[in-house]
C-alpha cells in the first residue's frame, strides 16, 4: 500500500495565536518579539502583513522597525502557544494515532489507509484545516506526499492556508527547479558548500555524482542526494516520554548584562522551568549544562555531573557553580541557557559503610522534604497557572526590574 504522509504546518503560529487575543493585528503588520516597551530583541514570528515589508524571523527588532515604523510588537507568551499547540495536536489525534510533532507549530501524520474513512488525501487535508480554523481560529498549510521529506517540502509551496500534493512523480517539475537554499535539511553553510561545487538547485543536487557529495559532505552528502531524488523511508514516529534526551531553557536578554546578581535571578528562572518540566515527565538527570552567549555572539557551554535529580535547588546550585567558574566578567552577556540531561530510570547502587548511614539518612530526609515542596508547587501551577506561585529570590523587585 502506498504511504500517505501529511505535514501540518501552522501559519505564522505565534502571531496567529496572538490574533485571537488581539484581532487588530489581522490586517496590520505585527510581530511577536523581544520586549515591546524597550523595543528590543529578536523577532520570533512575523505575520504575513509584516512580511510584505521584508520583515523575517530572527531579524533584530530595531531593523524591522526601520522597515516598518508602524509595526505592532507583541511580547511572547510561550505558555499560551504551548497550550494552543496541544489543542492542535488533540485535533490531529482524532484523524490518526501516528503523529510525530516536529516542532511547536508543525507535525507529520501517517494517513495511510484512511481514505475509506475521511476520503482522498486532499479531502482529508481540507477537513483537518477546516476543523482547526473553526475550533481554534488558526490557519495551517498542509503538505501531502508518500514520505516525510516530500510532505515537508510540499507544505512550503503554498502558504498561508495552502494544501499541496507533491508525489515522487512530480519532483522533476515541482521540486527540482527550486533553489538549494529552499531544501529542508540544507542550512546556510551546507548551501555554500554545495554552491562551491556548482550545485545551485535541487535538481542539480539530485543528478550530481553521489561519491563526490560524500567526499565533500560525508554521510550527509549521501542523505541529501537521496532526499533530492524523493527517497525518504523514515517512519512517522510518535514521541513518548522515553524519547526525551534533554530538557533545556534559554533566554535572550532584553539588554546585555554585566551584573552577576541579575544573572543569578535569570538562572533561577531557567532552572525553575527546567526542574518543573523534568518533574512533569518523571525525569532525573545527572548532567547540568550552562550556555552563555556574549554580546559579540561568542558562545561557551560548560557541563557538570551531579547525583540524579529533578530538584530545582540542585540544578540551580550546579548552574551557579558553572557560571562563577566560567563567566568572563569583562564581557556583557546576551543569552543564558540551562539544560538537564543524562536521564536514567535506574539508580546506581553502591556499598556503604556503617559510618555513612547517619549522613545518608539526613540527606534523604532533606531530599524528601524538598521533593514534597516541589510537588506542591507543581500541583498549584498545574491548577492555577505557572505564575501563580514563585521562588522567593524571584520576588525581589529591585533585582527583577534591573535591565
Amino acid at each position: 500500500m502506498k504511504r500517505v504522509i501529511f505535514l501540518v504546518d501552522m501559519d505564522a503560529f505565534f502571531t496567529s495565536c496572538e490574533s485571537i487575543r488581539h484581532p487588530e493585528i489581522l490586517k496590520n503588520p505585527a510581530v511577536v518579539a523581544g520586549d515591546p516597551k524597550k523595543r528590543s530583541g529578536i523577532i520570533l514570528t512575523a505575520n504575513y502583513e509584516a512580511r510584505k515589508f521584508g520583515i523575517k524571523t530572527t531579524m533584530l527588532l530595531n531593523k524591522a522597525l526601520k522597515l516598518c515604523p508602524d509595526l505592532i510588537i507583541i511580547e511572547p507568551d510561550r505558555n499560551f502557544y504551548k497550550q494552543k499547540s496541544k489543542e492542535v495536536i488533540d485535533i490531529l489525534s482524532s484523524y490518526t494515532p501516528l503523529i510525530e510533532q516536529n516542532s511547536i507549530d508543525e507535525a507529520w501524520l501517517d494517513m495511510t489507509g484512511c481514505e475509506k474513512i475521511f476520503g482522498s488525501p486532499e479531502e482529508s487535508a481540507k477537513l483537518i484545516a477546516m476543523r482547526i480554523k473553526n475550533e481554534l481560529g488558526l490557519s495551517c498549510s498542509i503538505g501531502i506526499s508518500e514520505n516525510k521529506f516530500l510532505s515537508k517540502m510540499a507544505s512550503e509551496i503554498k502558504k498561508p492556508s495552502g494544501i499541496t500534493e507533491l508525489w515522487k512523480k512530480d519532483i522533476k517539475t515541482k521540486l527540482w527547479p527550486k533553489s538549494i537554499n529552499y531544501m529542508y535539511g540544507v542550512g546556510k553553510h551546507t548551501a555554500e558548500k554545495l554552491k562551491n561545487i556548482e550545485i545551485e538547485n535541487i535538481g542539480e543536487l539530485a543528478l550530481f555524482n553521489k561519491n563526490i557529495l560524500i567526499k565533500e559532505l560525508g554521510k550527509m552528502g549521501a542523505e541529501l542526494h537521496a532526499l533530492a531524488n524523493g527517497i525518504d523511508d523514515s517512519p512517522v514516529k510518535p514521541h513518548s516520554r522515553d524519547d526525551i534526551k534533554s530538557i533545556g531553557k534559554s533566554i535572550t536578554l532584553s539588554k546585555d548584562i554585566f551584573d552577576i546578581e541579575y544573572a543569578k535571578i535569570v538562572l533561577m528562572k531557567l532552572c525553575d522551568t527546567v526542574g518543573m518540566t523534568a518533574r512533569k515527565y518523571n525525569k532525573n538527570g545527572r548532567i547540568v549544562q550552562l550556555s552563555i552567549k556574549y554580546y559579540n555572539f561568542h558562545v561557551i557551554t560548560r557541563r557538570t555531573t551531579i547525583p540524579a535529580t529533578c530538584l530545582v535547588k540542585d540544578i540551580y546550585s550546579a548552574s551557579i557553580k558553572l557560571f562563577k567558574n566560567n563567566w568572563n566578567s569583562n564581557t556583557p552577556i546576551r543569552l543564558l541557557g540551562i539544560s538537564l540531561s543524562g536521564f536514567s530510570e535506574n539508580s546506581f547502587a553502591k556499598q556503604i559503610s556503617i559510618f555513612e548511614l547517619t549522613k545518608i539518612k539526613y540527606d534523604i530526609e532533606i531530599s524528601n522534604k524538598s521533593d514534597k515542596i516541589e510537588d506542591v508547587i507543581s500541583n498549584i501551577r498545574n491548577k492555577y497557572g505557572f505564575s501563580i506561585i514563585n521562588r522567593a529570590v524571584l520576588m525581589n523587585r529591585n533585582l527583577r526590574n534591573k535591565p
